[in-house]
């Protein structure tokens, strides 16, 4: 079955947890009127639906290919996809207009990246990581370097990508070894090996403007002394024009268990005499403007794993409807009845939408909060917002991602053994959906940055803040009238009180149980996901809820999110509620084995 974007389900978001009028009205968004953002969803609905969805399934059976001229062709029909999708102007929807873009809130770009990774993930992460790219030379690149990459890098015309990684450094970017000499004339000379560069090398674009982490000589020892340099794969002219090919080379592509049509490529720098880089921002300062990108990307590959868990359970719902299987429970003697009928099917497809759904609300809160932080004229709003931002990216990224492997596991499940044969296409998905608790940061890395960064660091004053909003929200159901939303409240709270619990007990143990803290904080990640999850869920229940009393003719729309809340509530904030359990009771047994004993 084709993917069918969930419009209905965007423009809710869009009236209730991201109000898009809210946004309209700040002079950086004037553009972003009701009409521009319906007609900017449904073309990419179009887009996702007609054109990449049917490339997604033969794209994974082809996969990307190097040749022995260390170039690489993508699948058949991703070129011509990219072309269109630049056409529709794809690439410069969340950009500035000064630089070609449409100048889009990102809670608009939000919607357009799901739908992007929903449809064909490996075609989503080359413009994720572009669009990242430029944010980095945005913010920390010199009026040249704009001037030379960026408009047609908004435009689509030339590509991005990140170079962090090396054999010896994954995680650990203290390990880079890849080097950066000075020339005479101001740019500098690479050397050295990067691997798992999405997109490294392609043939959708004429120019790939490659972002690397690398050394200079006198460079101090650790993360203090990485710098990030711009290589283009080849020099560009005075006047704008591609010129020589520069040093840098694919010379491998990884054989991965899934994303089998995005090409994830070694990159070889400086083997004929160096790679010319130019530096970004100061020397020694890379991994802070790297951040800026990588910060993105976390949040893109949290939209990763809600774009594919949404498919996962579009073609899961579909099956259930028309899968003929044993008779009703509660009629032995009737029909073979769909599958959907079966109450454990139901829960798995109820387990997979309301996950989905908690995860795409607290994905528009954020991306709200990401707007308003950029765009609004008050310096307090701005700031409290970039904070909620700044806690939310590694809960959005680590908690996402790790429900669509939760989500795509339920799908094969529902599709029982015609899950596990790979032509139904739900096992692709499984398999897609892996990674994405990988890279960009691990989940534990996720949690290590939650519970060290975002809260020790400034002693839980944004998580308290934001525990703070929540229980005022609470505090506003009380005059609810629906069953569902009297429910959800005291579930909401039991909720709240957990997450507050693990706070509490790991600021208040931080500076003495370190590693405690640290054998907690991938639950830690799970709590907040929830929790947050679960007030995000119920700010558009509350809504539905009021346009039913106000007679909207929608009522199955607006049904369907109070029931929706009321599943995941009851059956959610309980594994919230022992996630907390295991934060503040469950690291000493977690530490009580001897290393020697595994």
């Amino acid at each position: 079955m084709p993917y069918a974007a969930p419009l209905k389900e965007f423009r809710f978001l869009l009236e209730t947890v991201a109000p898009i009028g809210e946004l309209a009205a700040l002079t950086h968004f004037a553009e972003a009127t009701p009409d521009t953002v319906q007609a900017i969803l449904e073309e990419t609905a179009k887009f996702a639906s007609e054109v990449l969805d049917p490339l997604n399934w033969p794209g994974d059976r082809e996969g990307a290919r190097r040749h022995d001229d260390g170039s690489v062709s993508t699948p058949s029909g991703f070129k011509a996809a990219y072309e269109t999708f630049r056409a529709i102007g794809g690439m410069g929807l969340p950009m500035p207009p000064e630089f070609g873009g449409l100048g889009m809130p990102r809670s608009v770009a939000t919607l357009t990246d799901e739908m992007l990774h929903a449809s064909c993930m490996s075609f989503g992460l080359m413009p994720m990581l572009t669009q990242g790219a430029i944010e980095a030379l945005l913010i920390a690149g010199s009026d040249e370097l704009k001037r030379t990459y960026v408009e047609k890098m908004v435009s689509g015309e030339w590509a991005g990508t990140m170079n962090l990684t090396e054999p010896q450094a994954g995680s650990d970017l203290a390990l880079v070894k890849t080097r950066a000499e000075r020339a005479p004339d101001g740019t500098y000379r690479l050397f050295g090996t990067k691997i798992y560069i999405t997109y490294g090398e392609h043939d959708w674009t004429e120019n790939i403007i490659h972002l690397v982490l690398a050394r200079t000589p006198d460079a101090p020892e650790g993360v203090k002394g990485i710098s990030l340099f711009v290589v283009p794969k080849f020099l560009v002219n005075a006047d704008g024009s591609v010129g020589a090919r520069n040093d840098v080379r694919c010379v491998s592509l990884e054989h991965k268990l899934g994303i089998h049509g995005s090409p994830t490529a070694v990159m070889q720098y400086g083997d004929h005499g160096g790679a010319v880089g130019y530096l970004v921002g100061e020397e020694n300062r890379g991994l802070e403007y790297m951040f800026i990108m990588m910060n993105l990307a976390r949040f893109g590959v949290g939209l990763q794993g809600i774009g594919i868990a949404e498919r996962a359970y579009q073609r899961a719902a579909a099956f259930a409807r028309e899968r003929l299987q044993s008779r009703d429970v509660a009629d032995p003697k009737g029909p073979t009845v769909p599958i959907i009928r079966h109450p454990d099917v139901r829960r798995m497809l109820l387990r997979m939408r309301a996950q989905t759904e908690a995860a795409r609300a607290l994905a528009m809160a954020t991306a709200h909060a990401f707007d308003l932080a950029e765009a609004h004229p008050d310096a307090a709003i701005r700031k409290a917002n970039q904070a909620f931002v700044d806690l939310m990216i590694p809960v959005v990224k680590g908690w996402s991602t790790e429900m669509a492997q939760d989500v795509t596991y339920q799908g094969i499940q529902v599709h029982g053994g015609m899950g596990y044969v790979e032509e139904t296409g739900a096992a692709q998905y499984y398999r897609d959906a892996r990674i994405t608790t990988i890279y960009e940061g691990t989940t534990a890395i996720q949690a290590n940055d939650l519970i060290g960064r975002k809260m020790a660091r400034e002693g839980g004053v944004t998580a308290k803040a934001l525990i703070e909003t929540m229980r005022a929200f609470v505090a506003g159901l009380e005059s609810a009238s629906h069953a569902h939303l009297v429910a959800a409240r005291r579930r909401l709270a039991q909720g709240i009180d957990a997450l507050e619990r693990g706070v509490d007990w790991n600021l208040a143990h931080w500076k003495t149980e370190l590693r405690a803290c640290y054998a907690g904080s991938v639950p830690m990640v799970k709590l907040f996901g929830i929790v947050c999850g679960a007030w995000a869920l119920a700010r558009v229940a509350k809504a539905s809820a009021e346009r039913l009393d106000a007679g909207d003719a929608d009522r199955a729309f607006h049904e369907a999110k109070l029931a929706t809340l009321r599943f995941y509530v009851d059956t959610m904030i309980p594994e919230a509620i022992a996630a907390a359990e295991v934060i503040t009771d469950g690291a000493e047994g977690t530490l009580a084995l001897d290393e020697a004993a595994f």
